[in-house]
């Protein structure tokens, strides 16, 4: 099943069971998958979804993050719920192992040497790491092993 498959279907369950919150945060996560296939002209396939998803993960962090020094604790609530939501469409998280590996192994395949060469290595690790890495934290153990 793909990923906008899934997300239909949750919609369709939301609606069933009444779950007003839940039905509007899916919604909005459909209407700004439609927004990047009218934009772009294309038919979203679970990269694109993916990148979606994280650029909405990244909003609620920062709304979090805003309502809590304004003490809105209830608007901070709405947030994480649809934080929650929003994480449980991304794929399952590389651990760090994972990651180290995947550095080393972009390294050897690009040959990149020296701090130099991180844009190589990063362009390579985006499409591998995409939705299941932090890519800021993937970037610092490049950056570290191209260092040494």
């Amino acid at each position: 099943m793909s990923l906008k498959d899934r997300i239909t279907e949750d919609m369709k369950a939301a609606m069933r069971a009444k779950d007003a919150a839940r039905l509007s945060a899916i919604r909005y996560l459909q209407a700004a998958i439609k927004q990047k296939e009218v934009d772009e002209r294309i038919t979203a396939d679970d990269t694109a979804i993916v990148a979606v998803v994280e650029k909405l993960i990244k909003q609620r962090r920062d709304a979090i993050a805003q309502f809590e020094q304004a003490g809105r604790s209830d608007l901070v609530a709405k947030e994480r719920a649809e934080l929650e939501l929003l994480q449980s469409y991304l794929p399952q998280p590389a651990t760090d192992e994972e990651v180290v590996a995947a550095v080393e192994a972009a390294i050897a395949s690009t040959g990149a040497e020296g701090p130099q060469a991180m844009g190589r290595v990063m362009s390579a690790l985006k499409t591998q790491l995409a939705g299941r890495a932090d890519m800021a934290k993937v970037s610092a153990v490049v950056k570290a092993r191209l260092s040494r």
